[in-house]
């Protein structure tokens, strides 16, 4: 994976395969491990489902998706059987009193799924978290980059200055990240030795701002006003964000009533965020003045510096590292050998560094990071508005679509389709090597579009989808340079996963 200098600004592709309007046929996928077919115009289907009556419909569906038999994936997998199609109407939380129309059709199936990455055919204005969207009050008064839509005047130059943010500090990426994650290996082995065992997301969650900062910034956080403030101001921010969207485990009568039928009031969390507006100010000098040299107000820069870094990057890092860790730590001691003997190996043929160039010597890294992304996206949900009519493909059906409707893809369900991926539910680090492997690539969807394909101007792709691939190789280096094997116990956290280290056995070859 390249990292985010070679991001490169690419024009809009052609309309993939996977839609079509109503008189155009399809064509089907290829991949080694999907059901192939002929090109074939797929017969029309009405797309089942309904939304029940007003206001008692989406309560009941609130109520299913939060507390359900099965969770969040049984809500969905329900509906998929009852209707006997991955294309469906159902209800989308939080519903009242929040968002004004919970109504959606859902593709939860690989080959409906990524019309959402179409702006051609879908529009992304303010649609970020889903059928609602938080108070501009939590952002500085701005609609930040990932609510606008591409077609909107701002989002060019407010991606521009992403692009530049990721990039024009990049020899810092490696060298910072190996110290700061060197620190955290050395704090968690302390931690095992004196308790015998190590909260890996509490250390995580110091390391990914702390690293963010010095290395795209060149400032340390803890250094600052903030001093060790930053994550947990950061993770009180994003809660009145995404509340409406969490389960925390309350009592269900006080957890629906609390934060599933209102907002949080954000004056709640104003100075919190005030005090993280006043670090990047300063912190982020540099970069401020670039968006200013592209157009952009430089208080307009500073919150979309903010969200970027506390919201997008962090909270990805917040989510992936620990997912990353989960499922290596089931994988077993086979697969950590073969990930360790690959890491020392490359680094020993490249001067003992770890470079960009040792990276490219460790495929098998990098299908473990590409798997994990496959089997737990640390972004569950897409969402996009009909531009026009349209007939969206699933692997058997097409199904109209009417300008105006709200399309909703549940990632980790198009992700573990077994009609494209072998094996689906079982985390495979080795299942992205080779040839097949590559073409399976553009399955792997949790950057809001292929991992085949690079973030433009132009689309909604993460501007940091390769940053976020590189720094979760890197965090596999460091692990795998320092330890043979490790072990982990798993739990549930409000943010992906709790993951506790319970040993860590240092390298022996």
């Amino acid at each position: 994976m390249a990292t985010a200098a070679s991001m490169s600004f690419m024009s809009p592709t052609p309309r993939p395969a996977w839609v079509r309007r109503p008189t155009r046929a399809a064509a089907s996928a290829t991949d080694r491990q999907e059901v192939v077919s002929p090109k074939r115009r797929l017969p029309l289907r009405k797309v089942p489902g309904d939304y029940g009556p007003p206001l008692v419909g989406a309560l009941r569906d609130r109520y299913e998706y939060f507390y359900g038999p099965g969770g969040r994936d049984g809500f969905f997998a329900a509906r998929v059987r009852a209707h006997r199609s991955t294309v469906v109407r159902l209800n989308m939380p939080p519903g009242p009193f929040v968002a004004r129309d919970p109504r959606v059709v859902a593709l939860l199936d690989a080959a409906s799924f990524p019309v959402l990455f179409d702006t051609s055919l879908v529009d992304k204005t303010d649609l970020f978290t889903g059928t609602f969207m938080p108070s501009t009050d939590l952002t500085g008064g701005y609609r930040v980059l990932s609510y606008l839509d591409p077609a909107e005047p701002n989002h060019a130059p407010l991606k521009t200055l992403l692009f530049y943010l990721l990039s024009h500090r990049r020899q810092n990426v490696i060298p910072t990240f190996r110290d700061v994650y060197g620190d955290l290996f050395g704090l968690m082995e302390n931690e095992l030795a004196r308790v015998g065992k190590a909260d890996f997301g509490q250390h995580n969650d110091a390391a990914a701002f702390g690293f963010l900062c010095q290395s795209l910034l060149g400032q340390d956080p803890a250094k600052s006003v903030l001093g060790q403030d930053g994550p947990k101001l950061i993770t009180k921010w994003v809660l009145f964000q995404l509340s409406p969207l969490f389960n925390l485990g309350l009592p269900t009568l006080v957890e629906d009533a609390l934060l599933h039928s209102f907002r949080l009031p954000p004056a709640l969390v104003k100075k919190d965020y005030d005090r993280l507006a006043d670090f990047f100010r300063d912190a982020a000098k540099t970069v401020v003045d670039e968006g200013e040299r592209l157009g952009i107000a430089r208080e307009e820069a500073v919150h979309n510096i903010l969200f970027a870094l506390c919201f997008n990057s962090f909270g990805g890092m917040k989510i992936l590292f620990p997912t990353l860790l989960k499922w290596l730590g089931r994988a077993g001691a086979r697969a950590h050998g073969r990930l360790a003997t690959e890491v020392r190996a490359a680094v020993r043929n490249n001067g003992g560094e770890v470079t960009m160039k040792a990276l490219a010597e460790m495929p098998l890294v990098k299908s473990a990071v590409y798997e994990a992304l496959r089997i737990e996206p640390p972004v569950a949900m897409q969402y996009g508005r009909a531009k026009r009519d349209m007939v969206v493909e699933s692997h058997d059906y097409g199904y109209e679509v009417r300008e105006g409707e709200m399309l909703f893809g549940y990632q980790p369900m198009a992700t573990k389709d077994a009609r494209v991926f072998a094996r689906p539910e079982e985390y495979l680090a080795d299942r992205f090597l080779g040839e097949d492997g590559a073409r399976l690539l553009r399955h792997v969807v949790w950057s809001n579009g292929p991992e085949t394909a690079s973030p433009t101007l132009h689309d909604k792709q993460c501007a940091g989808k390769d940053f976020v691939v590189l720094v979760a190789r890197l965090l596999l280096v460091e692990l795998f340079l320092r330890y043979d094997s490790f072990d982990v116990v798993v739990g549930n956290s409000t943010l992906g996963s709790s993951v506790t280290v319970t040993s860590l056995k240092k390298a022996t070859f």
